[in-house]
């Protein structure tokens, strides 16, 4: 039986590795196509795969059960849930695969995308850019259909014209900028604030006009320390929530 081929990773030493293994594992699979097998390989042959112990393979897959992902079966193998939904809260430990896993799971619409002047909120994120590609994308849940969230991308304009819109369909910016475009991403810089939902935000998201929705800013650098990407999204606060974990170390 064929099994479902999950993506490659770098790990980051100064991070967890089951963290960061279950959350690249968790994007894999949340991104997935429909024709995807759902077998996925054994312990031993996902932890050649991302060359960590097979304790550690075990410990991100046992996190992956525990949300309802997988399905573990005595003599029979590990399987992804067909019906598995993102609905847990994700940590975030610093992990851009932990990124990419929190936006990935969703049918995903483009309403819009083209170019446009830099918006001045962000004109000091992009110095001596005078236009930026732009993508707006409303995404649902793939079993009831239900809008979730919308989101608005600020391109860096030599990117744009390397993106394949086609892509935007099945991975999150952040994915297609670094597997699609192939980019290096060093940080992503997150803030969530509380906001009552404008009228455009109402409309797409279906919810009554003034409801709670959690405003995420999400800002994208490369090695160099250069703003690739700034996401705006706007999330239902009735589907959502981050939880967040500091190292102490």
């Amino acid at each position: 039986m064929t099994s479902f081929a999950p993506d490659s990773i770098v790990l980051n030493r100064k991070l967890p590795l089951w963290y960061q293994v279950s959350q690249s594992l968790r994007a894999s699979i949340l991104g997935r196509s429909p024709q995807d097998p759902l077998r996925l390989p054994t312990e031993e042959q996902l932890a050649g795969h991302y060359g960590v112990s097979v304790l550690t393979m075990r410990q991100a897959l046992k996190e992956l059960e525990d949300e309802g992902l997988i399905s573990r079966h005595r003599r029979r193998g590990t399987f992804i849930e067909p019906a598995a939904r993102q609905g847990a809260p994700v940590r975030l430990l610093g992990s851009v695969d932990a990124i990419v896993a929190q936006q990935s799971g969703m049918t995903t619409e483009l309403l819009a995308h083209g170019t446009a002047p830099v918006p001045v909120a962000y004109a000091d994120l992009f110095p001596g850019v005078g236009s930026v590609a732009t993508y707006h994308r409303l995404r649902c849940d793939e079993e009831t259909g239900e809008p979730t969230n919308h989101a608005r991308n600020y391109v860096r304009p030599e990117l744009g014209a390397r993106l394949d819109v086609a892509d935007l369909a099945r991975w999150p910016m952040t994915k297609v900028l670094r597997d699609g475009v192939g980019v290096r991403i060093s940080r992503i810089t997150d803030s969530v604030a509380a906001r009552l939902a404008d009228p455009e935000t109402a409309r797409l998201l279906r919810v009554p006009l003034l409801s709670p929705i959690l405003h995420y800013t999400g800002i994208t650098y490369d090695e160099e320390g250069q703003v690739l990407d700034v996401a705006v999204i706007h999330y239902r606060g009735d589907r959502f929530s981050f939880t967040v974990t500091l190292d102490a170390d």
